[in-house]
């Protein structure tokens, strides 16, 4: 074997080079986001309630949010229903937003993190913070 030093060097450039992503990414790991729930519609309940449970929430709301959205568009229910005498409707700005205001905080920080691209706001109007 006489190209022993030029297999050796190669390898290393090549094990250099497949390992570098891993190396350049080390420390730039985030942490998962946790949303802010200090916003004035929370702060001014009692008990702050959703209407599904936090995990529910964190893992279906999308599917809620088609759900209401083709229930009112398609067939005109707008009532969610009563939970712990309060009236919700299915709506993302009146329901949703109404506790959930900051969406910067709330919102974009969980889909940046998930790099999700939201339509939300194609038809609605984004709130302001």
């Amino acid at each position: 074997m006489y190209d022993k030093g030029k297999i050796i060097a190669g390898l290393i450039i090549f094990l250099g080079l497949v390992t570098l992503p891993f190396f350049y990414n080390k420390e730039k790991a985030s942490s998962k986001p946790e949303p802010s729930l200090d916003t004035p519609g929370i702060q001014q309940m009692s008990q702050p309630q959703c209407v599904k449970s936090a995990d529910f929430m964190r893992a279906n709301h999308m599917k809620l949010l088609n759900e209401w959205r083709d229930s009112v568009v398609r067939d005109g229910q707008r009532a969610y229903g009563i939970i712990d005498d309060v009236k919700y409707d299915k709506s993302l700005q009146k329901t949703c937003m109404h506790c959930h205001s900051n969406k910067k905080a709330f919102c974009d920080r969980c889909h940046s993190y998930a790099n999700v691209s939201v339509y939300c706001w194609d038809c609605h109007i984004e709130p302001d913070n």
